[in-house]
């Protein structure tokens, strides 16, 4: 893995002056748009490979997990989880399957859009224990802020989820706006930066991570709790 990253460039230089206005009116106006077909299989096939495995152990979402190499590093670390790697490339998937084969036997790879699959899981009750974002943010122009997860109309359906989310990225800006949209929602969130090492508990995650981390990049974490609420501002 090459270590030549840039560094992200961003017309942004602080949190997005529209994020407050943004995330009020997603928090109170639920979103309306129609869901696709493709996610609805999806969903169907996630939820009967989660009956065959049992109701009672805990479910973790890798959501944009790409090739699934933290889903899998997530299952392997975690053989008590079922994870689910969820990304909308069908080809990057493709390369997971032959990358890592034979998947563990608790770990699926499914094609969606994130969006609607979350929205899906909301309605039907689903709770996962850990959330993971791990897919750094491609969206850092300032006018792109609708893109990212918590500009995003379904951001109210993702906290709805709960449990615990952790997001990374080698832009603090991103990590930093989220805790903020977060605190508006009544979520505090913990940041703090992170270190990567070659293997052990610290190892990288994603091949995001491994290039950053080889190219120099700092990397941030979020971390917060969605099963209680302190109060929405």
């Amino acid at each position: 893995m090459f270590g030549n990253s840039r560094a992200v460039s961003s017309n942004q230089s602080g949190i997005h002056e529209a994020l407050e206005g943004v995330v009020r009116r997603h928090l109170h106006c639920p979103w309306q748009a129609p869901l696709a077909d493709h996610d609805r299989r999806a969903f169907e096939q996630a939820r009967e490979w989660l009956e065959k495995r049992g109701g009672q152990r805990p479910l973790w979402l890798d959501s944009g997990c790409g090739t699934g190499r933290s889903t899998v590093m997530l299952a392997r670390r975690h053989p008590e989880a079922l994870v689910l790697g969820l990304d909308q490339s069908a080809s990057r998937l493709e390369r997971g399957h032959g990358r890592f084969a034979p998947l563990p036997d608790n770990v699926l790879l499914l094609r969606t859009d994130c969006a609607g699959f979350w929205r899906l899981a909301q309605t039907a009750g689903w709770r996962p224990e850990r959330h993971y974002l791990l897919y750094p943010n491609p969206w850092p122009k300032s006018a792109h802020l609708k893109r990212r997860w918590h500009g995003h109309p379904v951001f109210p359906h993702l906290l709805a989820l709960g449990g615990t989310l952790l997001l990374r990225s080698n832009w603090q800006l991103y990590v930093q706006e989220m805790a903020a949209a977060l605190a508006l929602a009544g979520y505090p969130a913990n940041v703090a930066g992170i270190s990567i090492d070659d293997d052990g508990p610290a190892a990288a995650l994603t091949d995001f991570e491994e290039k950053y981390a080889r190219s120099g990049h700092p990397l941030w974490q979020l971390t917060a709790g969605l099963d209680t609420r302190s109060g929405a501002q």
